[in-house]
């Protein structure tokens, strides 16, 4: 069960829930905005869908909080399959075939790759993963995820456009609002310092409305709760062996943000997760997963870079993720809710969340912690790590020469750079190559002396 709230007010747990509600909110929202622009999508769609993902978002984090792994982790639409989405819908006509096709053929990927998820997940699978995801893996998959969203809310908070230039006036707030997270996190007394996420987005807010006047992500308003279930929107599943393939493989790296999730938490909570929590996790995620992809949504998984939020906010009460995962349903429900807060200015959501996953970089230098670096095995680190973020910074174009279906893969830095890091930590003795032969150090240190 949740924990008791005798020891903090209701207002102090509704403030709580409220900043956890507008983290779920700004992590969500521009998942299905930008799907349902490459897919062509009417704007009534694109709002039901919204309305749809706030739902059963909200009601996947409830479930993993009271029977799933019960830590205040959000569970939500995943990064993974968000990049590997957009990349194919992209790479539609190098492929020869219409973006409705490749939409449908998605769906069977979504719903195959779940299933599959589920199956290991039954069938003791979870061994061999912890096997290969050694804390090495893990550590570089969080460093190499805070530097691909650190690269996509820098991007929105500045007001980074087609033409590729700046919004100077909207990253200077953007940067002030930086500086004011930063502040009340480190210096404000007591209670204060827990809620700098939420003072950024209200100051931030109400400053970029008072400055520019008000913007809305949505382009229709929201649809009754009843009229938005539509079953099958991308059109009935396809079977594009290819795409299906490159899915398979995107369910099986999400499944990572399990793993890195709830290890990262459990050093926070001070208790080890046990093989329980990771199959309930797994089965609710792929669950919902599967339900997603019935109702024109992209797969979730869970959010390593909650871990930076509970870091800055030092609220782990579940009892705080509950109250923001109801009030997000409550959004999805009633629309001219989603509405509101669907105008909330992206730069001040990108540049509050960029404050934010500054502390999921600290999580992930320390998870290095204890493992000794040497000029050779520094390579275990610095190559997946430094391949993956350069990749990052490739243009999509650079890619065309490659073929279509594996354009998804090769120009993911996250996906490659989790695939380097595999490979050398399972075919590289590296114990071998950390201990110094006295005789190298004193070579060394005669060079340096001479």
């Amino acid at each position: 069960m949740l924990e008791p709230l005798r020891s903090r007010g209701s207002g102090s747990m509704l403030l709580a829930g409220i900043q956890w509600l507008f983290f779920i909110f700004t992590n969500t929202v521009m998942v299905p905005l930008s799907i349902g622009h490459v897919l062509g999508l009417a704007p009534e769609d694109v709002a039901a869908a919204m309305q749809r993902s706030f739902i059963l978002t909200g009601l996947l984090c409830i479930v993993q909080l009271l029977w799933g792994h019960r830590y205040s982790l959000m569970d939500g639409p995943a990064g993974v399959w968000w990049g590997l989405v957009l990349s194919i819908c992209a790479s539609a006509p190098a492929m020869d075939m219409e973006v409705s096709a490749v939409a449908a053929s998605l769906t069977s990927g979504f719903i195959i790759a779940s299933v599959l998820v589920i199956g290991l997940a039954l069938c003791g699978f979870l061994p061999v993963l912890r096997r290969v995801f050694t804390p090495i893996v893990m550590s570089v998959y969080m460093l190499l995820l805070t530097f691909q969203l650190e690269n996509t809310f820098f991007k929105g908070m500045i007001g980074y456009n087609q033409d590729g230039r700046w919004d100077l006036p909207v990253a200077a707030l953007s940067m002030l609002v930086i500086v004011l997270v930063a502040f009340v996190h480190i210096r404000g007394k007591g209670k204060l310092g827990q809620y700098s996420l939420l003072s950024g987005i209200v100051v931030g807010w109400i400053a970029y409305a008072l400055l520019f006047g008000q913007e809305s992500s949505m382009n229709a308003a929201g649809a009754s709760v009843l009229s938005i279930w539509q079953w099958m929107p991308w059109g009935t599943p396809g079977l594009a062996p290819g795409i299906i393939m490159v899915g398979l493989l995107a369910g099986l790296v999400n499944m990572t943000n399990t793993l890195t999730s709830l290890a990262a938490a459990s050093k926070l909570y001070g208790r080890e997760s046990t093989k329980g929590q990771h199959i309930r996790s797994l089965l609710a995620t792929n669950l919902f997963s599967i339900a997603a992809a019935c109702f024109g949504l992209i797969p979730f998984g869970t959010f390593a870079s909650s871990i930076g939020f509970l870091e800055n906010t030092k609220v782990l009460r579940r009892a705080a993720l509950f109250v923001g995962s109801a009030l997000l349903i409550i959004v999805g429900i009633v629309p001219q809710l989603s509405g509101l807060l669907a105008q909330l200015p992206m730069s001040v959501g990108s540049a509050v969340l960029f404050a934010a996953y500054l502390q999921m970089f600290g999580t992930a230098l320390r998870s290095f912690q204890g493992t000794a670096f040497n000029a050779k095995t520094i390579y275990r680190v610095a190559l997946p790590v430094l391949t993956g973020i350069s990749i990052m910074n490739v243009p999509a174009s650079a890619f065309a020469n490659f073929p279509p279906l594996l354009t998804p893969i090769v120009s993911n830095g996250l996906v490659i750079g989790v695939i380097f890091v595999i490979l050398l930590e399972g075919f590289v003795r590296w114990e071998k190559y950390e201990a110094v032969p006295a005789a190298s150090k004193a070579g060394v240190t005669t060079t340096a002396s001479s």
